[in-house]
């Protein structure tokens, strides 16, 4: 079975053990218990596994009971603990595996607190276990209305994935089944799903576009200031030769989606050394400051005109003050924008998705702008199709910045026709993100799709950046031949004569003893009959 179905296999169970939390409330909250559990199973079948190499070296076809049994055995070996903490920064004791939980749900005796205590134990191993649970309510009257049917609830979720193999697994596949579980999470919650997921087309683009003309073959660093659930951050593993050498840098607001791309991450394999990852405001208080101009790639989906607080306190700040002006209160659109920039090495490439009204709105947005233009920091404008998002169906725009660039022109790329068409929402196709790719990449104009525009060009537009500006998408209307169009005319006016001739013929055949009817037959025939001779 290749990688691709095994993911797909453990993905489809993995949604259907969500079947024991979809009656009682939505997938914005439910995805907090089920990707919690399936994290904990995965920490736990880890560390037994270690365990079972460590005493029973040689065997291939152990199980976690097998190893359970050899952890109770061995529980007071100060070395295994140890080892346990240096290998995966964590350890459970043999009473709080998810293989001994399972027992107690099997003979009846499981209570919820039995698991928020094995929840506790992870917790407290490390700062970077710290609070990872907190979104798992175990207590909540949402999975019932007392204490065993909420243990009733929990328990059959348990169950749900109990068999499920969640580390003998190649590569990242249980990583990528984790990360199809999230979006399928992301398509039931609708709009909620803007605030922890960028659909995986979108992101793929995203990361590739800051790869252009670049190697980076002894690793990187990448910076996501609103990661999300670091599924953006995370692709770049896909096209990185030496996975092991990139470092992560990602910030999030909401402490339930931070939570959940700290898990996103380690069932990525991402080492913890490599993950630095925040919990916080990116807008209120610069994040991170010792690295300042430090990434290789920025990368970034904000919030679209978000309110922020523009306090004046911010012109002294150096992601903002050289620009003199900053973003109005009611749209923190820019103010991301000069976040990520600010935080771009030298010859790296930020790629961040805004709304339209980055291009073209005035005051003091207007003169973010024209500085940007006026630093060659505008590299490219790419107009995406509308309903891509699952928080939004307006279109959007990718705007790509560069702090090295040579002169001050700017590719704008109109992709939003490029695009599949489906129930709920649209979708990039492979073939829409290589066309920009390829386009992006050539600097060359596409008739109807692409320009390339110099300074001076943009100058005389005032600076303005919307598309329609730069790329001509208008396809005249063929020519009407006139005289064929009368032909045409002619020839469907005789059809109908025709037709109407044929008609009256077997309107003439038809008789009934019903005087009313044949009166009314006969009004019919010399009506038509009549417009018939009037051709």
């Amino acid at each position: 079975m290749t990688d691709n179905n095994k993911t797909k296999e453990l993905s489809s169970a993995l949604f259907s053990a969500a079947d024991a939390l979809r009656s009682k409330m939505d997938a914005n909250e439910y995805k907090n218990y089920l990707l919690g559990i399936i994290f904990y199973k995965y920490l736990s079948d880890s560390m037994l596994y270690e365990i079972a190499s460590e005493y029973d070296e040689g065997k291939n076809n152990i199980t976690l009971e097998d190893a359970q049994r050899l952890y109770e055995e061995n529980a007071e070996d100060e070395d295994l603990q140890d080892d346990l903490v240096e290998t995966f920064a964590y350890r459970l004791s043999p009473e709080n595996t998810f293989t001994n939980i399972m027992k107690r749900v099997n003979d009846h005796t499981f209570q919820n607190v039995d698991l928020a205590n094995a929840f506790k134990e992870i917790e407290g191993n490390s700062d970077a276990f710290e609070g990872l649970f907190d979104d798992v309510d175990l207590y909540s009257r949402r999975l019932g209305n007392n204490a065993q049917k909420q243990t009733d609830t929990i328990s059959q979720v348990l169950s749900a994935i109990s068999n499920l193999e969640l580390v003998k697994s190649t590569g990242d596949t249980l990583g990528d089944a984790y990360e199809y579980l999230i979006s399928q999470f992301a398509s039931e919650s609708g709009k909620k799903a803007g605030e922890f997921y960028t659909p995986q087309e979108v992101s793929e683009l995203l990361t590739r576009l800051t790869l252009v003309d670049k190697k980076y073959s002894d690793g990187m660093t990448v910076y996501d200031p609103a990661m999300g659930s670091g599924s953006l951050l995370l692709n770049f593993k896909k096209y990185i030769k030496n996975k092991s050498e990139i470092i992560y840098y990602g910030q999030e607001i909401n402490t339930s989606t931070y939570n959940l791309a700290r898990m996103n991450m380690i069932l990525h394999h991402v080492d913890t050394a490599n993950q630095h990852l925040r919990n916080g405001d990116t807008l209120d208080a610069d994040w991170p400051q010792s690295a300042k101009s430090n990434f290789d790639a920025v990368v970034m989906n904000p919030p679209y005109s978000l309110k922020w607080s523009a306090d004046k306190g911010f012109l002294d700040d150096p992601r903002f003050s050289k620009y003199g002006v900053l973003p109005p209160k009611s749209k923190a659109d820019y103010a991301f924008l000069l976040h990520g920039f600010y935080h771009l090495k030298a010859s790296g490439t930020m790629a961040i998705v805004l709304p339209h009204g980055i291009l073209f709105r005035g005051a003091a947005e207007g003169k973010i702008r024209t500085k940007l233009l006026e630093n060659g920091s505008i590299d490219a404008v790419i107009g995406l199709p509308a309903n891509l998002f699952y928080s939004t169906s307006i279109p959007t725009v990718i705007m790509v910045l560069k702090k090295d660039k040579t002169d001050r022109s700017v590719m704008f790329i109109d992709a939003s026709k490029d695009f599949e068409k489906n129930k709920n929402q649209n979708k990039l196709r492979e073939e829409d993100i290589q066309k920009i790719l390829d386009t992006y990449e050539k600097r060359q104009d596409v008739k109807r799709y692409a320009h390339l525009a110099s300074f001076d060009e943009i100058k005389e537009n005032d600076f303005n950046l919307n598309i329609p500006r730069y790329v001509d998408t208008f396809v005249p209307e063929p020519p009407v031949d006139l005289g064929k169009l009368a032909d045409e005319i002619s020839d469907t006016d005789k059809e109908i004569k025709q037709t109407e001739t044929e008609l009256i013929g077997m309107l003439k055949e038809l008789t009934s003893d019903d005087d009313n009817l044949m009166q009314d037959l006969n009004k019919t025939i010399k009506a038509l009959d009549g417009e018939n001779n009037d051709r």
